[in-house]
């Protein structure tokens, strides 16, 4: 029998390091998906196309964490999936938080200098909410160039979708601080920890992603 094929796709100006705490299967097949390098002002459904061109294997199984869950579920609008499993992410639009509604009607993202950038803390916390320890950071965020930045908070803003995709299952930390727990719609799993609990809840999603993969 053909094994399953698992694709891990990271959060934002993150790397496919996130995953290394991760143990799966003999029977299925991982492999490891990274941001490229998006066109300027490259709508998040082309960039979806571009990404799953990297994609070779039949149906699928797309995991996403934070921004890449939106992105694998753009994905799986354009090619045939087994299951799509977000992590700390958002099932629609109307599960964004108030700050990030706003910024989409106003525009103020584009206005600011993304000063934020250059602080090596702030942005560790956006990517990974406040748990994860500073020194680590050279280890997880493989891009901190300003131009991915600015396209991937304007891309996260706009998302567009307003229908769940079918058959997702969304998994979410209680206590996340960048995706509120409030703001999110069942069906979700909830589990202890903030928005990093990919590294900071490694032996929950051992126990239990085999069953649902």
């Amino acid at each position: 029998m053909e094994k399953k094929t698992i694709y891990l796709m990271p959060g934002m100006a993150a790397s496919s390091k996130i995953f290394e705490l991760l143990e799966f299967p003999k029977s299925v097949s991982v492999k490891y998906l990274n941001w490229i390098q998006p066109f300027k002002e490259e709508k998040l459904n082309k960039y979806a196309y571009r990404m799953s061109l990297l994609i070779k294997s039949r149906k699928p199984i797309l995991i996403g964490v934070s921004l890449g869950g939106v992105l694998v579920q753009e994905i799986s609008k354009i090619i045939k999936c087994h299951k799509v499993i977000i992590i700390s992410s958002v099932k629609s639009k109307s599960e964004l938080p108030i700050s990030m509604k706003m910024a989409k009607h106003t525009g103020v993202h584009k206005l600011l200098p993304l000063q934020w950038i250059k602080n090596v803390e702030n942005l560790i916390n956006f990517v990974f909410g406040d748990s994860i320890k500073i020194k680590l950071y050279k280890k997880y965020l493989s891009r901190r160039d300003p131009e991915y930045l600015a396209w991937a908070f304007n891309a996260l803003v706009n998302w567009k979708q307003e229908e769940v995709v079918p058959s997702i299952t969304h998994i979410h930390g209680i206590d996340d601080n960048i995706f509120p727990i409030g703001l999110i719609d069942e069906p979700v799993i909830k589990i202890d920890g903030s928005h990093a609990i990919i590294l900071t809840q490694a032996k929950w999603f051992n126990k239990n992603l085999p069953k649902l993969i």
